[in-house]
């Protein structure tokens, strides 16, 4: 019978066999500066495969809204387009013409106006975001150069919750841009349309409103916002344009919630960001942003390059990127479909509710969102609870799930909560042993608090800077 053996080299320079696992490379530290030699594939192989067993499962990371699993069929197709440069349209075209259609199939799902779509597939929602605000911000300076005894030297701002993700705050350091920041309070989550009106004035590009916001996976009143925003211009004051940041709602809302208008189908929206490597259901990284038509997107943001075989515009920030995104988004689309997308948010908010359901039968635990809205479910623990939402999550991450603990946004950062975020590949069965590890936690901790006698714990300086490194992934 054959045995496994394999040679390696001893400090003395003598060759021996050595069948044990233990003498491999996997016992060298892996370097840190480019090594001297060349190393054969499958030692190599075995080093970092060894060293990413440390990970946490991806399956159980609760705590991100990106996707985790696809069908192996669109795995194999990625794989055979990682080669593909994106930016080569000319070399792929193929894979050009289906980037053409997920932006179209994204744009008629939004209700972009009819005709060719303006739009572009991105790395993620952060490039789309900054795509977005360029967009805005450039169409606001034009506007503001046909207005005679207009201040040249105006400082543009945009309106913004304090709930926004972290790259909107990018977006206005790197592009010098106000933000103006429209606190939350205890009790809500998100901005109101009074609190857009009394921010906005001449020299604001734009209102930024959430569809599914990352602390809590609301809904902002959209429509509501939009309203009051047309109800200022016709009563003379600034005409002020309204994007979406629909990068966790997106490719949810127009599934279970088909006619909640919040999209093209408001004459102030102007623009949207999708991310579609959240619920597009394909691995990062893959975004999308889309304008309502043509006119809102500047001319000046748009590039000519000859040099690749052929004429092409472009309008991202990034140039080279990698196709196989693409292909799995439109493998997405074709192999899902409206039906298809349906059934599996439906599936997602029902797992949503079983969760939601069941940690609201804890005494100790009140249930902010249930996950109705999109599939994402926050919580905090009741007044009076001797325990944190961080020792919570320490002692979940034991047990081998990851769910974030943080404290929520200006002016209700005294409110710590966790969030659950139901995705694709997270069934009825992994829910119901998850509300069955957070109770056994809660009670856990309340046992060992009852025995030390200890009363509700403030949050620690450190746990507010954890929840700040979190949102900045």
């Amino acid at each position: 019978m054959a045995r496994l053996e394999s040679d390696i080299q001893t400090a003395s320079g003598d060759t021996r066999l050595a069948p044990a696992y233990t003498g491999r490379l996997s016992r060298k530290s892996p370097p840190a500066i480019l090594p001297d030699d060349a190393t054969d594939p499958a030692s190599t192989y075995r080093l970092l495969h060894d060293e990413l067993l440390l990970d946490g499962s991806s399956r159980l990371n609760l705590a991100t809204f990106v996707t985790t699993w696809m069908d192996p069929e669109a795995e194999i197709l990625m794989a055979e387009a990682f080669d593909k440069n994106m930016i080569d349209k000319d070399e792929y075209p193929a894979t050009a013409a289906m980037e053409r259609r997920c932006v179209s199939i994204v744009a008629d799902l939004f209700h972009a106006e009819p005709g060719e779509p303006t739009g572009a597939a991105t790395i993620g929602s952060s490039e789309a975001v900054m795509l977005g605000g360029l967009a805005l911000k450039w169409r606001w300076r034009a506007k503001r150069a046909g207005v005679s005894g207009a201040d040249p030297g105006a400082m543009p701002n945009l309106v913004l919750g304090s709930n926004v993700q972290v790259v909107w705050e990018k977006f206005c350091r790197y592009f010098e841009v106000e933000p103006r920041y429209l606190p939350v309070a205890k009790g809500r989550y998100v901005i109101t349309p009074e609190q857009v009106v009394d921010a906005v004035d001449e020299n604001t590009i734009g209102v930024v409103g959430i569809l599914g916001t990352t602390y809590t996976g609301e809904l902002e009143p959209i429509a509501a916002i939009c309203d009051a925003l047309d109800a200022l211009a016709a009563s003379g004051g600034p005409d002020v344009p309204v994007h979406v940041d629909a990068a966790s709602g997106g490719f949810v809302v127009p599934f279970l919630h088909p006619h909640l208008e919040w999209d093209f189908r408001l004459p102030r929206v102007v623009s949207i960001n999708v991310s579609g490597h959240k619920y597009g259901l394909t691995y990062p990284g893959i975004g999308f942003v889309v304008w309502r038509s043509p006119e809102y997107l500047p001319d000046d943001l748009v590039f000519r390059v000859n040099y690749l075989g052929g004429d092409m515009p472009t309008f991202t920030l990034n140039f080279s990127r990698p196709g196989n995104q693409i292909v799995g988004q439109y493998y997405n689309f074709v192999r899902l479909g409206r039906a298809g997308f349906t059934a599996i948010m439906e599936a997602l908010r029902d797992t949503a509710l079983l969760i939601s359901t069941g940690l609201a039968e804890d005494p100790a635990i009140e249930v902010i969102t249930d996950g109705s809205a999109i599939p994402v479910i926050s919580f905090a623990l009741k007044d009076g609870t001797p325990y944190t939402v961080f020792q919570v999550s320490h002692e979940l991450r034991a047990r081998g799930w990851q769910v974030p603990a943080y404290t929520m946004p200006d002016d209700a950062t005294d409110v710590a909560v966790l969030r659950i975020v139901v995705r694709d590949g997270f069934n009825a069965d992994l829910a119901e042993d998850l509300v069955n590890d957070v109770r056994a936690v809660c009670a856990e901790l309340g046992e060992q608090a009852e025995k030390a006698g200890a009363t509700h714990p403030a949050a620690t300086a450190t746990e507010s800077a954890r929840t700040r490194t979190h949102f900045a992934h």
